[in-house]
């Protein structure tokens, strides 16, 4: 992984807003309808060109894909691997908003326009499609030929997250079906660190599991699954150098209530444990913005680096670089410059069709954290 070593470097947490006419083919596979699949190949490509290019223009140092492949962030791994072919994983329902009906009934959760498939496990995982982490890579590579980049990364769902949205009918046991996740997503890891990338793996199910899937356990319980789920993590990225990676920790990217989130201080010791080099992390949502002064206490561990959010992603508030620039310092003061990377709280389309944030404003956010962050630069060099 880059780091800032001689100004603050940028990025974002992966999915970017999609265009009209990929979602309207995405759109369709996912629905089970006749598409055109040589087209959709194509858009693809094309629309991974054209994310990457903006990247470059909004002043993005350490760009991807913008996810333009994946119909969500986690449930894409149901068209890559064997064993998801049951009936509909169990619903998912967080405390938070389960206090407030009111504002679900009037529309508080985006309803998007997309189906997302969410079949159970019913089989044991292997990993089948091979020729899809290939497809995503080339394209990149393709997209990033020309532009003006620092580095390149490419997110992949964590055996913890799968396990969150796709439910278990075949292991009967969750370690054992954390177990067969790890191995097999540990294929799809490999792949992207072959392919030259940094890899970024998605772990909301370090923290926004807690209000959700696991709402019912108590924090020392919850600790020891999160434990367990860091575990397997580990095992699948044994081959991943921690500097090539990165992890993406989130309490749920959508707006709501959330004064049921555990506490980064609750959780962040096994967090830091994770081989991954760079953590990426919620930081600037009127819930978590205080917790930059957790690294007063917590020493962070030599070598790591921090991505926190420095713009959120579900409000439409074009954030004021001046801000910005006080967020990265807050953090850098602490932590030390070197040791920070200016992101985004979560993604602009971790579902495709689902966002509050409007396309044209989410890339003028972009801008802004780009601002804030040569802001930052000039005083913290």
């Amino acid at each position: 992984m880059k780091r800032s070593s001689q100004r603050i470097l940028t990025t974002h947490t992966g999915s970017l807003p999609r265009p009209d006419d990929l979602m309207a083919l995405l759109r369709a596979k996912e629905a089970g309808d006749a598409y055109d699949a040589a087209a959709l190949a194509s858009l693809i490509k094309l629309s991974v060109a054209e994310t990457v290019r903006m990247q470059a223009a909004a002043g993005i140092d350490i760009v991807n894909d913008g996810e333009m492949s994946k119909p969500s962030y986690a449930t894409y791994v149901k068209d890559r691997l064997a064993g998801f072919a049951g009936e509909k994983s169990a619903g998912l329902r967080a405390a938070d908003l389960a206090e407030f009906p009111s504002f679900s009934k009037r529309g508080g959760r985006e309803t998007g326009v997309t189906v997302i498939k969410r079949p159970s496990c019913t089989g044991p995982i292997t990993y089948r499609d091979r020729d899809a982490p290939r497809i995503d890579a080339d394209n990149l590579r393709t997209a990033l030929t020309g532009v003006k980049f620092e580095e390149a990364f490419v997110s992949s769902a964590s055996p913890g997250v799968v396990s969150f949205f796709l439910s278990d009918n075949y292991y009967n046991n969750h370690e054992r079906y954390i177990r067969a996740i790890a191995d097999a997503m540990k294929t799809e890891y490999d792949a992207i660190i072959a392919a030259g990338y940094v890899l970024q793996v998605d772990c909301p199910d370090l923290a926004m599991s807690r209000h959700i899937q696991f709402k019912d356990l108590s924090l020392a319980e919850f600790r020891k699954t999160i434990e367990m789920h860091i575990a397997a993590l580990n095992h699948a990225l044994a081959d991943v150098p921690p500097d090539r990676s990165r992890l993406h920790l989130c309490w749920g990217n959508y707006e709501g209530p959330h004064h049921h989130d555990v506490a980064l201080r609750d959780i962040l010791d096994l967090v830091l444990k994770a081989r991954p080099q760079g953590l990426s992390y919620e930081a600037s949502n009127p819930r978590h913005e205080h917790e930059w002064a957790v690294f007063k206490d917590v020493k962070l561990p030599a070598g790591k680096v921090l991505i926190p959010g420095v713009i959120d992603s579900v409000t439409n508030f074009v954030e004021h670089p001046e801000l910005v620039a006080q967020r990265i310092e807050h953090l850098a003061g602490v932590v030390g410059r070197e040791n920070v990377i200016a992101g985004t709280d979560c993604g602009f389309g971790t579902i495709a069709g689902v966002s509050r944030v409007d396309g044209a404003i989410a890339w003028a956010k972009l801008k802004s954290m780009a601002e804030g962050a040569r802001i930052a630069s000039s005083r913290l060099w």
